[in-house]
């Protein structure tokens, strides 16, 4: 079976000469395989194509795939987006009692299969010809798990509440105080238990545009909560947040399933692994089709997604597995100090920061890690240079490399532009192209225009940016943010491999701890009063600066004994009591 997607965000009919018409042989023969469409872009007919990928290969943007996809799939269409368009196939099934996870890449269907369990989407089977109604959608299910779900929904006879990913919009379409806006939608009178809960009292006299991504999206997680419905889906539930917001949204989503449905979109693996009961893996082509693999349970669902290998599909999602070191890398360090600095303060209206004094060794990679609004961000700016601190000082002559936590698309330009401005012939180098563009998966990005990528590109176009840049220590201020799980896997692989070719040093700011595992030699450790009083120690080994900072969090991890990744203890298990007596809350296997 052979789909061709056009992918229209990067087609620009405008700027090439129709390659993908021009150098078919079916067109040159006579046929109509491609033709230029009513709003000036190609239109592929599947039916005449024969896949010899001479399109691809031609089309200077990247635009067209040609994909062949397994005979089982014939029939499991859910869904298409228009003529070449995107594709989902199959849909999770939602059970009672239990949390129904969804793992897989960016951009291949998560979004829109919850979209459509949630009435939100109406399937249209394929046939974008019609208008879409529930007849042959239910006429198609009948007699499977998931019919009597999509028959209520039908019928209105369901009610669901859904919390989107992109919170951060929020403010865009609600105004106004953020106690006004929850009243709205409590129907059981338990915004004060919720919001004591999810510690989003502080911010209920405030208006919602001036909330923090981290208040976002506590508050969005509280509204969807407080909506009286039979299922409830939570697209993204950890993004913005700290460890311990993440799991404590995680313990209030599990409680929440013992009496509803509950269907979770996650992508940070070590939370999913807490949270979730059942996993539906998803793979696919990025823009151009998903398909929704068979229920496992959640520890099988993510070993079997960082192996890459799917057996029971028969299909590989990835060449190399994912590995874990069992123990932490480097332990033992012996280079020279790259960057010192002396015991550092910084004093805010509202905020202050004091640090111990440390130092960051050649080669070395420092993680940090902490709760939000503790100063992990000040702390790394003074070391940038971005601003100065009011009492010690940083001792460093080498030049700095930083990406900020936030990151604004002001460049007026396309990706490529963007990479030989900052960057001029480093942008053409083999190294870069090799070690940092091709793993993190921007060449198809090159030709965009900056302004319009998405958070998720945005964020590695950064990444790939400060990498890029002649640096004797790179300072990146949450790169996973907005990436999906295979996203940040390879991120991390990428960050790790550049600093250990190069022998450059680096400091990387993040809330996923497999992240953190998987790129860090030692960590420096924020605890205090959130946008009150933050404190910094550190650097220590990475035994003992993952032992302190759960500590301060009060949750243990034990390694999983197939792929050594960690995995959060139950509290209070026995594991957890173990572990905590004797002080051991991350590398005990």
């Amino acid at each position: 079976m052979r789909i061709a997607v056009l992918n229209k965000d990067k087609c620009q009919p405008k700027r090439c000469n129709l390659e993908c018409i021009n150098y078919c042989p079916r067109v040159r023969s006579g046929d109509e395989t491609i033709i230029v469409g009513e709003k000036g872009k190609p239109v592929i007919s599947e039916e005449l194509c024969v896949g010899c990928g001479i399109c691809i290969n031609k089309c200077p943007f990247k635009a067209i795939m040609i994909i062949g996809l397994p005979e089982e799939l014939e029939g499991e269409l859910v869904h298409q987006y228009g003529v070449n368009g995107f594709r989902l196939y199959r849909l999770p099934v939602p059970r009672a009692g239990e949390v129904i996870g969804i793992l897989g890449p960016n951009a291949i269907g998560k979004t829109t299969a919850i979209k459509i369990l949630a009435g939100e989407e109406l399937p249209n089977l394929g046939n974008i010809e019609e208008e879409p109604s529930w007849n042959p959608v239910l006429e198609k299910y009948a007699g499977t798990e998931i019919y009597n779900h999509l028959e209520k929904v039908a019928s209105g006879d369901i009610k669901a509440s859904y919390k989107p990913q992109y919170v951060d919009m929020l403010p865009k379409h609600q105004k106004g105080k953020v106690k006004r806006l929850l009243e709205k939608v409590d129907n059981a009178n338990q915004l004060a238990d919720i919001a004591e809960e999810l510690e989003v009292t502080s911010s209920l006299d405030h208006d919602i545009g001036e909330l923090s991504g981290g208040e976002l999206q506590r508050v969005a997680i509280s509204a969807t909560i407080l909506k009286e419905a039979d299922i409830y889906f939570f697209d993204e539930p950890s993004s913005y947040l700290d460890i311990y917001q993440r799991l404590n949204v995680a313990k209030t989503l599990r409680k929440l399933a013992e009496t509803k449905q509950v269907m979770v979109i996650e992508h940070d693996l070590a939370v999913l692994d807490f949270l979730a009961d059942t996993v539906h893996l998803m793979y696919g082509s990025e823009g151009g089709f998903g398909v929704l693999a068979q229920p496992r349970t959640v520890r099988n669902a993510i070993n079997t997604y960082l192996g890459g290998y799917l057996k029971g599909e028969n299909i590989r999602i990835r060449e190399k597995a994912i590995k874990f070191d069992v123990r932490a890398p480097r332990d033992n360090w012996t280079a020279i100090d790259l960057v010192s600095y002396e015991k550092l303060e910084k004093k805010f209206k509202t905020f202050s920061l004091a640090t111990e004094s440390g130092a960051i060794k050649a080669g070395e990679v420092v993680g940090v890690v902490g709760p939000n609004a503790t100063g992990k961000t000040t702390f790394v700016k003074i070391l940038a240079g971005e601003i100065s601190p009011d009492e010690g000082e940083v001792d460093t002559d080498v030049k700095v490399s930083y990406k900020p936590q936030y990151i604004e698309p002001d460049f007026g330009g396309t990706v490529s532009e963007l990479f030989m401005t900052e960057l001029g012939k480093r942008a053409e180098s083999g190294f870069f192209k090799a070690e940092i563009i091709q793993p993190l998966n921007i060449e198809s990005l090159l030709d965009r225009e900056v302004q319009s990528l998405s958070g998720g590109e945005l964020q590695r176009v950064a990444i790939a940016l400060v990498l890029g840049r002649e640096a004797e220590i790179y300072l990146v201020d949450e790169p996973s943010a907005y990436l999906d799980s295979n996203q940040r896997m390879e991120t991390a692989r990428t960050l790790r491999r550049v600093m250990e070719k190069t022998g450059k040093s680096g400091m990387i700011v993040d809330h996923d701890v497999y992240f953190i595992d998987m790129v860090s030699d030692s960590l420096i450790v924020f605890s205090g009063e959130p946008g009150i009083t933050g404190h910094g120690a550190g650097p220590y080994g990475m035994r003992d600066g993952m032992n302190q900072f759960l500590k301060n969090v009060d949750i243990t991890f034990r390694r999983d004994n197939e792929t050594n990744r960690p995995r959060i203890n139950k509290t209070g298990s026995r594991l957890d009591r173990e572990q905590k007596a004797s002080g051991e809350f991350y590398y005990t296997k």
